[in-house]
């Protein structure tokens, strides 16, 4: 990315008088209920939290002051104008946890995926230089600290890629199909807007998915309560706070 590509937006990210000066680390949520369950794995106190457009900022202090986790996030726009506010105030690695619904039938509710790439279809990417570009990518070398970080942990998942939609309701039986055969692991609405944001703004920037529910076999299976859904979470937590701390 050029200084043009840049600064030739008119309105840009910034910094206000009260705005914190984050650490490089930051863990953006989809899920309010594993936002609270990864700020008491990473032991980040309620005295620090802040408003952050329609979510909340959690900003760590002491040993854990270059770590921040904000949520929830869901769709791309919004994670893109999260992504940009945090790069502005000084991150510069992002891990991104969310829910995805299963493409192949190769993956179930409970599995983990680690994203390798994103198929974009969803609106945000095509306004950083993404057009012509059908996939977007984590940084490499956040990408490989993560698989390492799940391996250490003995934590089983899936690497491979994710397909991102802005409309969940319009997940047809043509697109599944489709996104099948091009060996799509999983549906979900952020990630490729997030890859693509973050090669624009030069950092790295990697995806932690539990699949939340399946539409494999074109009719949709859910797993929100499920019993290995919730376990899948609470070790992607651990693996994730573990991660932070690596990274």
């Amino acid at each position: 990315m050029n200084d043009q590509q840049q600064d030739d937006s008119i309105v840009k990210p910034g910094k206000a008088e009260n705005t914190p000066d984050l650490g490089p680390v930051a863990v953006m949520v989809s899920n309010r209920n594993d936002l609270d369950a990864l700020r008491r794995q990473l032991d980040l106190g309620q005295d620090h939290v802040r408003n952050l457009f329609i979510g909340k900022l959690i900003v760590g202090n002491g040993l854990q002051k270059d770590l921040a986790v904000t949520g929830p996030i869901i769709g791309a726009p919004y994670a893109a104008m999260v992504l940009e506010t945090l790069v502005a105030w000084g991150v510069r690695k992002i891990i991104f946890f969310g829910w995805c619904g299963a493409v192949s039938e190769k993956v179930k509710i409970g599995d983990i995926i680690v994203a390798s790439g994103a198929v974009i279809d969803e609106g945000t990417s095509r306004h950083y230089n993404a057009n012509g570009h059908d996939l977007a990518y984590p940084s490499g070398q956040i990408l490989e600290e993560t698989k390492k970080t799940f391996i250490e942990n003995d934590l089983s998942f899936h690497e491979g890629l994710v397909w991102s939609t802005d409309a969940i309701y319009r997940e047809t039986r043509e697109k599944v199909e489709h996104f099948q055969q091009k060996g799509v692991l999983a549906v979900e609405m952020e990630l490729s807007a997030l890859f693509t944001v973050g090669s624009f703004r030069n950092v790295e920037v990697t995806g932690i998915l539990v699949v939340s529910d399946e539409v494999a076999t074109y009719k949709w299976r859910t797993g929100f309560k499920s019993k290995d859904f919730k376990k899948a979470r609470r070790a992607a937590v651990k693996v994730i706070s573990t991660l932070c701390r690596s990274i």
